[in-house]
């Protein structure tokens, strides 16, 4: 854990977050809207370690799934690639891009992103994050836009309150307003950190808003961490 991490040296900041987000994307490849990549990225050496540091460096130490890599379990022992499900990283990266950019004890750190959008939800105090309607708020970057997975699928800003955990995905916007809609990156996207294009109305909100359980909308403001 880098000491800038640990005690935030700057402000968190939007810029700061997009500059992560996109620094790490080009390190998998850049790739934009992947249907399919072949050869499971996250397994490749060089990228296996670097999801290893998005589970150490994102979570916090008491958390198990901290030695984890992106083909290691705890123990060091490389699991099958078709069990990859049970060790899905996509929260952990958003963790890891977060800690990096500064937010310090603002950000509620987890292995699963429904920690964080029910603190979004709940409007926690003290965080750098506070859940907007996707109907009603058009995404800016460096938002996290959140959708349910699997019988999750149809929760949203009503209902997810309702419901301790559920999967779900979270995606880092990082543009807005281009040919293709708003651009996003996500961590364990095909296996890989991926760009994607969303469609967006003429007012900048998401096209398929009912598919969203919510837009996590960051403050910038200063964190001092108690890590």
């Amino acid at each position: 854990m880098p000491p800038y991490a640990q005690r935030p040296y700057e402000p968190f900041s939007r810029k700061a977050v997009i500059a992560i987000a996109l620094r790490e994307w080009r390190a998998f490849g850049s790739p934009v809207d992947p249907v399919e990549v072949p050869d499971k990225p996250e397994r490749a050496d060089g990228l296996w370690q670097r999801v290893g540091d998005y589970w150490w460096s994102g979570l916090d130490p008491s958390d198990p799934e901290v030695p984890w890599t992106g083909k290691h379990d705890a123990h060091g022992t490389v699991f099958p690639p078709d069990q990859d499900g049970d060790y899905a990283w996509s929260a952990a990266f958003v963790s890891y891009v977060m800690r990096m950019a500064g937010a310090g004890s603002g950000f509620p750190y987890s292995a699963n992103h429904h920690t964080y959008i029910h603190a979004g939800l709940r409007r926690d105090p003290g965080l750098v994050i506070v859940a907007e309607r996707p109907e009603a708020y058009a995404p800016q970057p460096g938002d996290l836009i959140c959708t349910g997975r699997e019988d999750a699928a149809g929760l949203t800003f009503d209902t997810a309150p309702h419901v301790p955990a559920f999967k779900s995905h979270c995606d880092i916007v990082v543009s807005t307003g281009g040919p293709g809609g708003l651009e996003a990156i996500g961590g364990n996207v095909s296996d890989t950190v991926a760009l994607r294009h969303f469609p967006v109305t003429p007012d900048g909100k998401l096209a398929d808003a009912g598919r969203f359980i919510a837009v996590l909308r960051l403050l910038e403001m200063p964190i001092v961490s108690t890590r």
